[in-house]
């Protein structure tokens, strides 16, 4: 079998297939299973090729910063007028009356969740597959889909549109940089003022209600 028709093979299953299973009802034990078997296939992948990307370049923190504080501007704007208007009920709940819960919970999803993340939808996503998409634009918004896709289990448009766009914003943070810090710092920021302002709840972030 040739090598572009087992990453085709490999791609399908990481990014389609097995995030689309989890809609489906089985017993969650083989969801965890198969999780934790793609992503150590996926780590081992990294670890045997000295793939992973945690060192950044000098040059590229200046840029970086100057570029994120203007995304995080527009998108706390954004957010913070539609959850006023769309989510009132729900608008910076969880910061100031459970306080101890939301500092946790940041901590919890910038260590685990966004590194996991990235590791899968950027790192491994850069490394592996960009022969199979030669072309920038096709593999940045291939690359936005499939992280989009991993969160189809929230059942959500609106997650979904989000997550797309952040998709984008991360992957051109890292066709530029090659730095997983760099880009985990992004989307831990967007996710922070997204669960802050009181989106946290179709994002799946525990003690919402």
């Amino acid at each position: 079998m040739s090598e572009k028709k087992i990453l085709t093979i490999e791609f399908i299953w990481f990014y389609l297939l097995l995030p689309v299973s989890f809609l489906f009802e089985y017993p969650s034990a083989i969801k965890v299973l198969l999780a934790i078997l793609s992503f150590t296939f996926i780590f081992r992948y990294l670890w045997k090729h000295k793939a992973f990307n945690f060192k950044t370049k000098q040059e590229y923190w200046k840029p970086f910063w100057r570029e994120l504080s203007i995304r995080f501007l527009i998108i706390v704007l954004l957010m913070t007028a539609f959850t006023y208007f769309f989510y009132p009920e729900t608008f910076f709940r969880v910061m100031l009356e459970k306080t101890g819960l939301w500092v946790f919970i940041l901590f919890v999803y910038s260590l685990f969740s966004v590194t996991l993340q990235e590791i899968i939808y950027r790192t491994y996503f850069f490394e592996r597959y960009s022969r199979l998409f030669p072309n920038t634009f096709v593999f940045i918004v291939v690359n936005a889909l499939a992280f989009s896709l991993a969160h189809i289990f929230l059942k959500s448009i609106l997650v979904l549109f989000l997550t797309f766009v952040g998709g984008v914003l991360f992957a051109l943070t890292y066709k530029k940089t090659r730095s997983t810090t760099l880009v985990c710092i992004e989307h831990a920021l967007f996710g922070f003022w997204l669960f802050t302002v009181g989106l946290g709840e179709m994002l799946a972030f525990p003690g919402v209600n």
